[in-house]
Formats: structure tokens, C-alpha cells, sequence
């Protein structure tokens, strides 16, 4: 049995960057977000239901696809926009955008626009907590097209040989920009690759927060004591395109319908209310709320101030 705290926790991280993620695309449709986006919907229940595993001081790595991410860890919504908004008081001074937002403070290490790019920065991560002999656990999240990047294999093999705490989660959304993973992968899945390197490999349904916080609970415990690295394939699916402009003409109108009928958070309503956690009443309010704590966001963002020229060369 979940706690019922936990639950209602697991609900409430997912519709917070649901929320988060509608209101980037409306302000950047409208010009105020700069720089690519590459939006998270659809696979809230993969960043919350394993960042839900996690210690405060564990560690994250992300993606370029990584708001989910950043926000299941505990990221400001506020600095996030002001972030992406490129205003003076966002995560990075308004310099970084949203593939570069990170914090440190929340073990956040950061969203790399570079395919596979945090992966070998994890493994560095989980070195370092290895070394002080710390119970610190890294998260490495990375997509399907990453798991055939040459840095995948050599992080998931000096991971292996030198016994560190990661846990690997592939998001595989079927799509490495507009290639088919069944076009691009001689497995039918990536888990599978993790016997070559000696750990264990799991699939899991990454449209369901409790498999997934299950299947992370047990590797992260596996990983803080002693036990080494895991790599965990979650099945997702991105309702948007590849990044936001991205025409869609690689995937049809049916597939996605399909897939939002199996929308995590819609899903969840129904586990919630099913198991007596929460009413719709209830559920209405969490949405409510987190709306409001969005809203917010944007009101902070459009409120502060851009960079000044004179501060470029200054660290953030």
C-alpha cells in the first residue's frame, strides 16, 4: 500500500508541470518564451514517480527535454519562467533558456541540449558520491535516441565496472526527433542492453507514476546500498511534437489519440478516486491551486527585469 500523502504528492508534481508546460507554449506562441522548447507533456509520471524516490540531496541529470525533470526535483516555478522568459532573475540570469536550467543547491545538475550529454556527467556524479562515501543516488534521465550515442555505452560500462549509485532512466517516447525507435534499434528494447554490461534492466509502463516510483524505489535503494547501477526503460509517448514548431508529419492523428487515452495524470485521476484518496471535488482544487501557483509564475516573469548588457561576462 502507498501512503495516501504520497499519493496525493505523486498527483499533484504531475499536474504541476502539466500546468507548467501549457502555459510555456501559450507564452511562447506568443513570442515571450525565447529560444527552442522542447515540452514535456505526456510524460509527467516518469520525472515525478522516480524523482519521488529520491533523497534531497540525491542528484538529477536532464535532458533537453528536462522541465519535468527540473520541477519533479523541486525547482522554483518562478525562476524556471523568469528563466525561460530570459529575465534577470531566472535560474540562469536569463542566459541559459530552457535546455540550461539547473540548481545546485537541489542537486539539479542540468539540462544539456546535447543528445546523451548527461549521461557521462551522472556517472561523474555518482563517482563523486562513491568516493566521499556518501548514500547519495544519481538519476540519469535520457531518451531513446541517446541510448544509441557512444557516451550511453560508456557510462553504463564504467558504471557497471566501478559499482557506482546511478540509476539510468531511459524515457523512450518512440521518437529520437522523428525516427522510430523500431527503425533505430536492433532490440525492441533498451533495457535489454543493460545485460551487456552485467546490471539489471527493467521496462516499465511510464504512463503509470506508481510503476514507475516502484520500479526507481528499488533501484535507488539497490544503488544506495552498495549494490551498483540499474538502467529502468520507461514506454512513454510526448503529446507534442519534437520540439515546439515541429510540423508532426512522421506520426499520424490516430497514434496520438491513442496514446492520450492514455494520459498519466487522466489515469491517475481514476486510481485516486477509485481507491478513495480523493473526490473529484478534491481534484478540482489541486488543479485549481496549481493553475494559480503557474499563473503566478508568469506574473513574477513578466514582472522582472531583462539582463543588462554591462553583465554578460559576469558568472551567473
Amino acid at each position: 500500500m502507498h501512503d495516501k500523502a504520497k499519493l496525493i504528492d505523486l498527483f499533484t508534481g504531475m499536474c504541476k508541470i502539466r500546468y507548467f508546460e501549457n502555459k510555456v507554449k501559450e507564452l511562447f506562441l506568443m513570442g515571450l518564451v525565447r529560444g527552442p522548447l522542447h515540452l514535456y507533456t505526456g510524460e509527467e509520471a516518469i520525472a515525478v514517480g522516480a524523482c519521488a524516490a529520491l533523497n534531497p540531496d540525491d542528484y538529477v541529470t536532464s535532458t533537453h527535454r528536462g522541465h519535468g525533470h527540473c520541477i519533479a526535483k523541486g525547482a522554483n516555478l518562478d525562476l524556471m519562467m523568469a528563466e525561460l522568459m530570459g529575465k534577470e532573475t531566472g535560474y540562469c540570469r536569463g542566459r541559459g533558456g530552457s535546455m540550461h536550467i539547473c540548481d545546485l543547491k537541489l542537486g539539479i545538475l542540468g539540462a544539456d541540449g546535447i543528445v546523451g550529454g548527461g549521461i557521462p556527467i551522472a556517472v561523474g556524479a555518482g563517482l563523486s558520491g562513491q568516493y566521499k562515501k556518501s548514500s547519495q543516488v544519481t538519476l540519469c534521465f535520457f531518451g531513446d535516441g541517446a541510448s544509441n550515442q557512444g557516451t550511453f555505452h560508456e557510462s553504463l560500462n564504467l558504471a557497471a565496472l566501478w559499482k557506482l549509485p546511478i540509476v539510468f532512466i531511459c524515457e523512450n517516447n518512440l521518437y529520437a526527433i522523428t525516427t522510430p525507435s523500431s527503425q533505430a534499434l536492433a532490440v525492441p528494447d533498451v533495457a535489454a542492453r543493460a545485460a551487456g554490461y552485467g546490471i539489471p534492466g527493467r521496462v516499465v509502463d511510464g504512463n503509470d507514476v506508481l510503476a514507475v516510483y516502484d520500479a526507481a524505489s528499488q533501484a535507488v535503494n539497490a544503488a544506495r546500498a552498495g549494490h551498483g547501477p540499474s538502467l529502468i526503460e520507461c514506454k512513454t509517448y510526448r503529446h507534442e511534437g519534437h520540439w515546439l514548431g515541429d510540423p508532426i508529419i512522421y506520426r499520424t492523428k490516430e497514434e496520438l489519440a491513442k496514446w492520450k487515452k492514455k494520459d498519466p495524470i487522466t489515469a491517475f485521476e481514476v486510481v485516486l478516486e477509485k481507491g478513495h484518496v480523493l473526490s473529484r471535488g478534491q481534484i478540482q482544487t489541486i488543479h485549481n491551486e496549481i493553475k494559480a501557483q503557474v499563473d503566478q509564475s508568469e506574473r513574477f516573469a513578466r514582472e522582472s527585469q531583462y539582463p543588462a548588457v554591462a553583465i554578460l561576462e559576469e558568472e551567473y
